[in-house]
């Protein structure tokens, strides 16, 4: 962990190296990726099942294998707590409530009498979603890229997850049930991203991938898009907290590692106008690192890609984190709503002392499929708009296209493109 103050002279090239993490794909990687989507796209099932033993340790005579049955299903859901069920159901209810509020619908101008001009929005027909398997498994993840493509109307949502010898989460599958998805396979890794976007004669075609995976899942997603669509190429996990002295230092070193545990390129940074309570926070991170589990991973994380940033003033800590445009942003200061006109770049913004970072990964509403690495700057949460597609609604009558066609004809002559101008002076009086 780096503890730096924001005006020493060395500050921007000591702190470049947690901005790098995670940049450099390789070109091993994507040549290995290269070579799995051409696989997939050529030999289909077969190159999937062949895949699947070599990574996942997971024998199936076909793919069909690898889809998950109802009955699996019902015997998750005899596996799981009910509270745990019915606490998966609030998280769902939860986000679809969100959600909801983000729809548009279609529309038609009027306003002129002698042209109509719309939108029309229309739910992608099929949409795949990832679900990271491995070190943990994620319900939350299923959840957050389920619903909103189900609130959007899209009628078949196909899952695909790594199942490490063959093992899958009950809880994951409990989510996908409450969630909507309407197919399941044991497939994960950049196999199952090519399989999503080429189709197989099981496993079938979307129009879409959405969800995040380790460097192989972002490097096939980013090589297959135009051929489907993406969300985005989500990089390592982050969180900054800004904070003015105030509040509990053992709560913000709480929410830290909470982003630590992730993985261990996961960076946490703590921006405070008070050194002393950033050395308190840092002590507290200590302190319960020896409490967590996944300590060894926390604290690679914590160790390299950890900080405490000490800033002269809030207006500093306010511009530090627009220029980094973090993933996951905290206002622990004593009045949130007063800076947060201040914030431009952020993927979810988190106010006061009594909403963690944590409570917007499950239940909160809003989804935790966030922009990382410094792309909160053009990209935004995952949403219903990522499940939609919008065409433009033009009609002319006879008379509009009489009364605008002279200009367009005139335009279309200043681009030098004759037949243009002639498909509407060929109609004019």
């Amino acid at each position: 962990m780096q503890f730096l103050d924001i005006h020493d002279n060395d500050f921007d090239a000591k702190f470049a190296a947690i901005l790098a993490r995670g940049e450099e794909t390789g070109r091993e990687v994507e040549a290995t990726v290269l070579e799995i989507i051409a696989a997939v796209r050529t030999r289909g099932d077969e190159a999937l099942l062949e895949f699947t033993r070599r990574f996942d340790r997971l024998e199936a005579a076909s793919v069909a294998e690898l889809r998950v049955t109802d009955a699996e299903i019902d015997r998750a859901f005899a596996a799981v707590d009910e509270a745990d069920v019915a606490a998966l159901k609030l998280a769902v209810e939860r986000v679809a409530s969100f959600h909801e509020k983000q729809k548009q619908q279609s529309w038609l101008s009027t306003e002129e009498t002698d042209v109509m001009l719309g939108q029309k929005v229309t739910p992608l027909s099929r949409v795949g979603i990832y679900v990271p398997g491995g070190k943990a498994s994620y319900p939350s993840s299923v959840i957050m890229n389920a619903v909103p493509a189900k609130v959007a109307g899209v009628p078949e949502v196909v899952m695909v997850a790594p199942t490490p010898g063959g093992e899958i989460n009950p809880h994951v599958l409990v989510a996908a049930k409450l969630a909507g998805v309407d197919a399941i396979f044991r497939i994960g890794g950049a196999q199952a991203v090519a399989a999503l976007a080429c189709g197989t004669a099981t496993v079938p075609r979307v129009d879409k991938v959405t969800g995040p995976g380790n460097i192989y899942v972002a490097t096939a997603k980013k090589l297959v898009f135009g051929r489907v669509g993406i969300d985005m190429i989500a990089g390592p996990s982050e969180i900054l907290v800004i904070n003015d002295g105030s509040g509990s230092p053992a709560h913000i070193a709480a929410d830290l590692l909470s982003q630590a545990e992730h993985d261990e390129l996961a960076s946490s940074i703590l921006i405070t106008t008070d050194r002393g309570f950033g050395e308190k926070v840092a002590a507290e991170v200590e302190r319960q690192l020896l409490e967590l589990s996944r300590e060894s991973i926390a604290r690679a994380s914590w160790d390299r890609y950890g900080a405490v940033i000490v800033a002269g003033t809030l207006a500093e800590a306010i511009d530090f984190s627009n220029r980094i445009a973090p993933e996951h942003l905290e206002l622990a200061v004593a009045d949130p709503f007063a800076i947060l006109p201040q914030i431009v770049n952020a993927g979810a913004i988190f106010m006061g002392h009594f909403t963690p970072e944590a409570a917007g990964d499950y239940l909160a509403g809003p989804n935790h499929t966030l922009p990382t690495g410094g792309t909160a700057r053009f990209f935004s949460p995952l949403s219903v708009d990522d499940f939609v597609k919008k065409s433009s609604i033009v009609w002319f009558s006879q008379d509009g296209l009489n009364r605008l066609g002279a200009d367009i004809v005139r335009i279309s002559g200043l681009e030098g493109l004759e037949a243009h101008g002639k498909s509407v002076s060929i109609r004019l009086k």
